[in-house]
């Protein structure tokens, strides 16, 4: 598995001036010791049979543990101890609980994403999108991680040519954005600015935790030259 990218940069979705630093109540993270924003973390819970549970949406009663939410930091806890310590008794960690999260998490993306496009807040389509673009619609773009680099090289350029900064969230696959939307494939789309493009962000930071963001490394050398 790639090791996750979690550095500030301005083609990760909600890293150009919109951090969540600072947003919502503040968690202790149960291995690095860290108060972070909730939205930064992963909550978990004991099921019945004191089997540890990811609660995604932080919604399930009962005492809480809460984790960095990181793909090297849920493992450490699920290895080390953490929740043991944290639940104050024996539990049992399931096998594959990273890999859990992650998909969880893919879930909680596709479910805003879904939620966009019933509100008419997301655009698909190559050319609806550089339409949209040129229509000065400002917002994130999806761009599968599975794509063709020519044609997400010219949605981004049209945007950067149009914009101060442009967001790009790459980590999905043409079938993950698809499922999302009720298609068989998605290739490029735009978030519409808003709220849900807000929340959608939130979102997409913590799965960019368990996955490679590959945005960041698709346009450095042109943006060099």
């Amino acid at each position: 598995m790639t090791k996750p990218h979690r550095k500030s940069d301005p083609r990760l979705a909600g890293t150009a001036g919109d951090t969540t630093d600072g947003e919502g109540p503040v968690r202790q993270c149960a291995v690095t010791r860290e108060r972070l924003a909730q939205t930064e973390m992963v909550r978990f819970v004991l099921s019945p049979d004191m089997v540890v549970t990811p609660d995604i949406n932080s919604k399930l009663p009962g005492r809480g543990v809460w984790v960095k939410a990181d793909r090297q930091t849920i493992e450490l806890a699920a290895t080390k101890g953490a929740f043991a310590r944290g639940f104050k008794m024996q539990v049992k960690v399931p096998d594959g609980l990273v890999d859990q999260v992650e998909g969880l998490l893919l879930k909680r993306c596709q479910s805003v994403l879904g939620m966009a496009k019933k509100a008419g807040g997301v655009i698909l389509g190559y050319d609806q999108v550089k339409d949209a673009l040129r229509n000065r619609t400002h917002g994130i773009l999806l761009e599968a991680s599975d794509g063709a680099e020519d044609g997400r090289n010219k949605v981004y350029f049209l945007a950067k040519a149009l914009y101060s900064s442009v967001n790009v969230a790459g980590a999905l696959t043409s079938a993950e954005l698809g499922m999302a939307f009720g298609r068989e494939r998605v290739i490029h789309g735009l978030v519409r600015k808003g709220a849900i493009a807000k929340t959608w962000t939130l979102a997409y930071r913590r799965l960019t935790g368990f996955r490679e963001a590959p945005e960041l490394n698709w346009f450095k050398d042109q943006d060099r030259s």
